[in-house]
């Protein structure tokens, strides 16, 4: 079927706009030179980032893991052609790294400058009845309740929570309908929570694994960026009942401009976004808190005040205090760091996983990965990731929150958690931290309601559809690759009318053997 009349408008630059925009190729065989991808940043990626330079220092805002139950996201990976050898695609990279590397954590909880004993989920029986329970209510019952008014405290003190959570980036006032949604779509990592290898890696941090191969292979195919482009306004025919774009605004290099959108032409919207209003620090400067809704969420709250089936934005944009963490990226000039924490955890970059430190009052985080991290690193350079749940706290070493603190202290502080007390000088004058405050960034884990994120086609819609990680998808779970793969492919073939549907959700709680192993490991 031709549709060469057909254009296509993206507004957005992030995985979901970049998946759709693949798909819309693949499946809906339209020209690449009818796509328009939207960005208001410079660079394209969204949330999936990743630059710098040895000089500079790098910086990921945050680090993914992926998993064989991605299996949009693999399904995506398996069209797109590597960088470096056009007879491999990227998912080939990826299996062909994750053979040779391995990951299997042998370190993966710390408290008073040494390793925990992991191999018990750490339960009392309150803990498994109520865990039990959660599990089996419905969305429905649970409603708008957060975890911690789901368990007693004693619960937030286990081990299963403290590597649940620092594994996905939960905190207890979160959404208990989220965490129950995790407990059904992660059942089958429960018997290896402590070690992670179950998990995936991409083979370089995730913009240049994932991201570059993609807009590579998309502007191959035509497709138009608009990078430095912030889309204002997505206009909706008035007075109708059906939800139908005809016209987007748009303003780049300061120039106001205007697109008229046809009735045969497609609008996707990336609605929110979990790393709006980012701001960075250094190793001698704290980040700034920047609670401003970007457009990113003023778009969205502009087209929910004329739609109610668009959702509440609100919801999610307006609990900073509840939505905010902190990241920070450590960039090595001298081995002598990552000697220490290999010595320490056991495991050489890369085969290990997250190592959190229970006691840090920050509840800090920090991966190694496998180097070089970046395609432009040197190898003499080595680079780590690491972040904080808890940025208003005082830290237990820096004595202040780690909000207020440089790039200098939050290394002193985990030095100082680990055990390189010695090492701080020389660590100090020869790595370098750069901080990064996310107000946004796990604004979709907060407790909502039905109806406060908008279908990925709104019934009613002619050529709208929402993606990302702010509209509803059933079962699947927020702050992953998956879900924004899963909502630009539904999102496609929706819009289209293919007659094709995303795969179906992996449900290891479907599985006899996986429940039996997950109930194995909760009651020994």
């Amino acid at each position: 079927m031709t549709r060469e009349g057909t254009n296509a408008y993206l507004v957005g630059g992030g995985i979901a706009s970049l998946s759709a925009a693949a798909y819309l190729i693949r499946d809906g065989e339209l020209p690449g030179a009818n796509i328009h991808i939207f960005e208001a940043l410079d660079v394209v990626g969204g949330s999936m980032d990743g630059a710098g330079s040895p000089e500079k220092g790098y910086v990921i805002r945050g680090g993914r893991m992926f998993n064989f139950s991605y299996v949009c996201t693999y399904d995506l990976l398996s069209f797109i052609p590597s960088l470096t050898d056009p007879s491999k695609t990227v998912i080939d990279e990826f299996r062909e790294f994750n053979a040779r590397v391995k990951t299997h954590a042998d370190c993966r909880l710390v408290a008073g400058g040494r390793k925990l004993d992991v191999s018990s989920m750490g339960f009392g029986m309150k803990d498994q009845l109520d865990l039990i329970e959660v599990t089996l209510r419905s969305e429905e019952s649970l409603g708008v309740k957060r975890i911690n008014e789901c368990f007693a405290p004693a619960f937030f003190e286990t081990n299963f929570w403290l590597m649940w959570a620092s594994m996905f980036g939960f905190e207890p006032w979160h959404s208990a309908v989220e965490f129950k949604r995790y407990l059904h779509r992660f059942v089958h990592e429960f018997p290896r929570i402590n070690t992670l290898a179950g998990v995936d890696r991409s083979p370089y941090n995730q913009f240049d694994s994932v991201i570059l191969p993609i807009a590579t292979w998309l502007k191959s195919q035509g497709v138009q960026f608009l990078t430095g482009a912030e889309v204002t306004d997505v206009e909706l025919r008035p007075g109708s009942d059906h939800s139908t774009v005809t016209r987007i605004r748009y303003v780049r290099k300061g120039v106001e401009n205007e697109i008229a959108v046809n009735e045969t032409d497609l609008v996707f919207v990336t609605n929110g976004s979990m790393t709006a209003a980012s701001t960075l620090g250094s190793q001698t400067t704290a980040p700034a808190l920047d609670d401003r809704k970007t457009g990113d969420w003023t778009l969205w709250e502009k087209l929910a005040r004329s739609r109610r089936d668009f959702g509440r934005p609100s919801v999610f944009d307006d609990h900073v205090d509840e939505s905010k963490w902190e990241s920070f990226t450590v960039t090595c000039r001298d081995p002598e760091m990552f000697r220490l924490i290999e010595e320490f955890t056991g495991n050489a970059p890369g085969t290990g996983a997250l190592v959190t430190i229970t006691d840090s009052s920050w509840l800090m985080s920090i991966v190694v990965a496998y180097q070089p991290h970046f395609l432009n690193q040197p190898s003499d350079v080595q680079v780590f990731w690491g972040y904080g749940l808890f940025v208003d706290r005082p830290g237990d070493f820096v004595k202040k929150p780690m909000a207020d603190c440089t790039g200098a202290e939050i290394l002193v502080e985990l030095c100082s958690h680990l055990g390189f007390v010695d090492s701080i000088p020389k660590i100090l004058a020869t790595c370098q931290c750069i901080p990064c405050m996310m107000p946004y960034v796990t604004s979709q884990f907060l407790v909502r309601g039905p109806g406060d994120r908008p279908d990925v086609v709104p019934k009613g819609s002619t050529n709208l559809a929402f993606i990302g990680q702010f509209c509803e998808l059933p079962d699947d779970t927020v702050f992953t690759v998956e879900y924004s793969v899963r909502a630009a492919q539904t999102a496609v073939f929706s819009l289209l009318k293919l007659d094709k549907q995303p795969p179906p959700v992996n449900r290891g709680d479907h599985d006899p053997k996986v429940l039996a192993e997950a109930l194995k490991t909760m009651f020994s």
